[in-house]
């Protein structure tokens, strides 16, 4: 998995791959957004008011991204929301109000693989919706505000070196290659790799997955870029 930026897809793409259902309490928005995926030829498979309502309409077929309105009207909670739609195989793109800054992080610690707002034009969402289909992670501007609001948890203390490789495996470097670029053995690579993952699980932070290590390189200003001021892990 990549971050990846929002970008508007050609008209001449084909997206008929590409299934996707939309679960929001608005039923103007749920059918906007199904007349949307269906004219650009999308795979629309199902819209719904709640996430009880998506599971149990869903009957066992598969989705590939569930747009998802942060507040529902069922008195639901946001990681309860977003890990019952995780739980059918679907990915997750969160559909909020820019304003929602906690709701959004709650979101992402939930495992969501990005936010747009409900203000972005409809071609944005959908191009959002393409990038988490694909198995991608959405890093734009409403995840970086929602992450830098966030100042509760404990910044693992990476060396120089470490977040040198954090910084290119998580922008989505094959280690291998990321090894290359610094000059190291990729035996090495592993090795830092391992060392940054045991720093973030004492810290309560884990980072099993590379999406992972990407909220944790975002999280703690590694990505975009490397801070200049640490020194080196050896």
């Amino acid at each position: 998995m990549t971050e990846t930026t929002v970008t508007d897809a050609p008209a001449s793409a084909d997206f008929s791959h590409i299934r996707v259902a939309v679960v929001d309490d608005h039923e103007s928005v749920r059918l906007g957004l199904k007349a949307a995926f269906i004219e650009h030829g999308y795979d629309f498979v199902i819209e719904a008011a709640t996430v009880d309502e998506f599971v149990e309409r869903l009957a066992g077929r598969e989705v590939d991204v569930v747009v998802l309105d942060l507040s529902l009207g069922d008195g639901s909670t946001v990681t309860e929301n977003v890990k019952r739609v995780q739980a059918t195989g679907s990915a997750v793109l969160v559909h909020s109000i820019a304003d929602r800054v906690a709701s959004v992080r709650e979101a992402l610690a939930a495992g969501a693989a990005g936010v747009i707002p409900k203000s972005s034009a409809t071609k944005t969402v959908l191009a959002a919706a393409t990038t988490v289909a694909k198995g991608d992670v959405l890093n734009n501007l409403e995840w970086a505000t929602a992450i830098d609001a966030d100042r509760d948890f404990a910044k693992a203390q990476l060396g120089r070196r470490e977040r040198e490789i954090l910084h290119l495996y998580a922008s989505g470097l094959p280690l291998k290659l990321a090894a290359q670029q610094l000059g190291i053995g990729y035996s090495t690579a592993r090795e830092y790799l391992d060392r940054i993952r045991v720093k973030y699980v004492e810290v309560g932070r884990p980072a099993p997955t590379k999406v992972d290590l990407l909220r944790r390189a975002v999280e703690d200003g590694i990505l975009p870029g490397l801070d200049p001021d640490g020194g080196d892990a050896r």
